[in-house]
């Protein structure tokens, strides 16, 4: 059984900056930036969204805007026709259903076009507080190489850690977890050498990945 605890000390003393890279003043801009962050990374979606936000930062902005239009300002992000698409119409659900509001409610947000529970996740923890474990691409990564977890998928990659990690600390463990993977517990080349968990990890001890590394 993993010390999880003490794996979790140790990157949380490694990384004392770890928080969501996103920049956002709102729930909603919130929202959209992970929306935009699919295949995307962070600094590209905050150069893109330092500009749009000055212009459209509602859902009644969005709402408003033709998908063609959305296009335009995300076009250097990946994926961006089909984002625009997503945007455009969630906009209008919120307007719709939730008089512009993000809700802070899983199930409802997951129900949103293009939103799925690592977006649904990132929002309630970082916009309302809320204790969540949002999996992406890193966290998938590292918790299965760490072995805290040993998951094919991220969806049950997050139920799993919900169960390993004690709840008061779900929020934080996503921001280390990631900032781990990207500085150091990388795709390609894991730093193993130099890793302060390594004594942890069974990645290191048995000396082979059978994780993805995408």
């Amino acid at each position: 059984m993993k010390d999880v605890s003490k794996i979790l000390d140790i990157l949380e003393e490694t990384y004392p900056d770890a928080k969501c890279e996103l920049n956002y003043t709102t729930a909603f801009e919130l929202l959209i930036a992970t929306m935009l962050s699919a295949q995307c990374t962070d600094v590209r979606v905050n150069i893109v969204t330092g500009e749009l936000f000055k212009k459209y930062n509602t859902a009644k902005d969005f709402s408003k805007l033709t998908v063609e239009e959305i296009e335009k300002e995300i076009r250097t992000c990946g994926l961006y026709k089909s984002k625009a698409i997503n945007i455009k119409t969630t906009s209008e659900m919120l307007c719709e259903l939730y008089g512009g509001q993000v809700p802070n409610d899983l199930d409802k947000l997951v129900k949103l076009p293009g939103v799925g529970r690592k977006t649904a996740n990132v929002v309630l923890s970082n916009a309302f507080n809320q204790a969540a474990m949002a999996v992406d691409t890193h966290v998938f990564r590292v918790a299965n190489r760490i072995g805290i977890v040993h998951t094919q998928r991220p969806e049950k990659t997050e139920f799993e850690l919900m169960k390993a990690i004690p709840k008061d600390r779900w929020s934080h463990s996503h921001h280390v977890l990631i900032f781990h993977g990207r500085r150091m517990c990388k795709a390609r080349k894991p730093e193993c050498e130099i890793c302060p968990i390594k004594n942890y990890c069974s990645y290191y001890i048995e000396g082979n990945d059978s994780i993805e590394t995408t």
